[in-house]
């Protein structure tokens, strides 16, 4: 199991990748980074991908980011959003919710070129990435 530095240089493997991050989505405070950043700072982009996730999040669940539609205690920890794909002329932004034990504010945020990423395969191996995440 990974944890955060290994886990973004797994990501930063996969072809095309340019940048990669662990993101509090609650706070917009980048965890960890790896790569490049499309706007030159890293936590510049993990504060703009925390508004788009929390944008999301709130879009799936009118109860607001992280609660379930059942509103079970177990359901309000969890994003009820899987993942979200951004496409720009120049590339791809994948952000993948990963679930945690504690409160599941975090997500991974993978910056793929267009023309050399994969985006299928970066989003199945981002999602493997944060089933073995370990954060601690």
């Amino acid at each position: 199991m990974p944890g955060i530095d290994k886990c973004l240089l797994e990501a930063m493997s996969l072809p095309g990748a340019r940048g990669a991050w662990l993101v509090d989505w609650t706070s917009g405070l980048a965890l960890g980074s790896a790569g490049e950043s499309p706007v030159g700072d890293h936590e510049t982009t993990a504060a703009e991908s925390a508004e788009l996730a929390r944008a999301a999040a709130e879009f799936e669940s009118p109860a607001g980011p992280g609660a379930g539609p059942a509103g079970t205690a177990a359901e309000d920890t969890v994003p009820p959003v899987e993942d979200l794909i951004v496409s720009t002329r120049a590339g791809y932004h994948v952000i993948r919710f990963v679930e945690t034990a504690f409160d599941s504010s975090v997500f991974l945020h993978l910056w793929l070129d267009r023309s050399t990423g994969n985006l299928a395969l970066a989003r199945m191996r981002l999602g493997d990435l944060a089933e073995r995440l370990v954060l601690g």
